[in-house]
């Protein structure tokens, strides 16, 4: 029943689904201090205005931006893959993809929390096939409904575990293509603690790992939210820092940097996994 409830919901106009997700965002805002927090103290963190009323407008925007994220979630996981195609409107840098693809070493995406994250992998998988890499819900009656949802032509899930990794590298040493969360906090030992924005993150080891055992090339990939409901751009830039933790964080940092308003500040990117020791443990 909830099935189908949710493909009669991705039915509706993609400006439509932004204009509820719109409401659902401000309404949080305003009405959950815990997340309105959070927004806040990280939009601060990073300091990307010094100026307090500006901080508020960019935070209250991020929630908006946020609202609209779940909404286009649930209609994009199921609403037909071609017509979720229609909603990119271009994409911008898909030659350093079809370079990727003549060198035949595997490309790595690494596409943040960042404006409409679901979209980037659809469109690459329109073309081409694509393994991504997922947490399953914790919620075993939602997991089956979360994975029906993201499992789509050309596109293969691997779970956050031995068995999802080594699905990662042997589609790399084929040739083929994966996508990464790389601001998503790994569990203990699959990280490092490194600055994010000016304050320790824990941040995930994989990505140098695949690069050093396949030597595929890494891109960034960035799914831009346009206004009114008018679609997405899917930005894709070579990777050019260090292959790294730090690195990975930087480059992050400078795309947020460009679209601060979509970046998902309400996630906790400074949490602490369980059993693991974090800089100001050393401290006290």
């Amino acid at each position: 029943m909830l099935k189908m409830l949710l493909q009669l919901y991705a039915r509706l106009p993609l400006a439509i689904i932004h204009g509820l997700g719109a409401m659902i965002g401000w309404l949080i805002f305003a009405c959950n201090r815990k997340i309105a927090f959070q927004i806040k103290s990280n939009l601060t963190q990073a300091n990307i205005t010094n100026n307090a009323p500006d901080t508020l407008t960019i935070a209250r925007k991020s929630a908006i931006e946020t609202g609209k994220g779940l909404a286009e979630t649930l209609a994009i996981w199921f609403k037909p893959q071609q017509e979720v195609e229609k909603w990119v409107s271009s994409c911008l840098g898909w030659s350093h993809v079809e370079a990727a693809l003549a060198n035949q070493k595997g490309i790595i995406f690494l596409t943040p929390h960042l404006g409409c994250y679901e979209i980037t992998a659809l469109h690459f998988a329109s073309q081409h096939p694509i393994s991504i890499l997922y947490r399953p819900h914790r919620k075993n009656w939602l997991a089956p409904i979360v994975e029906s949802g993201r499992m789509r032509t050309n596109i293969t899930l691997a779970p956050t575990n031995i068995k999802g990794v080594r699905t990662l590298l042997r589609t790399l040493k084929q040739g083929g293509a994966i996508g990464i969360l790389p601001d998503q906090v790994p569990g203990a030992g699959e990280g490092e603690w490194v600055d994010f924005f000016g304050r320790p993150a824990y941040t995930m080891t994989l990505v140098n790992k695949l690069k050093e055992a396949t030597d595929a090339t890494i891109l960034l990939a960035f799914g831009e939210r346009l206004s009114w409901g008018r679609g997405y751009i899917v930005h894709i830039e070579p990777f050019t820092d260090e292959v790294s933790p730090r690195g990975v964080n930087q480059a992050i940092e400078r795309l947020i940097q460009k679209y601060p308003t979509q970046y998902l500040w309400s996630y906790n990117r400074h949490k602490k996994p369980k059993q693991q020791k974090s800089p100001l443990d050393e401290t006290k």
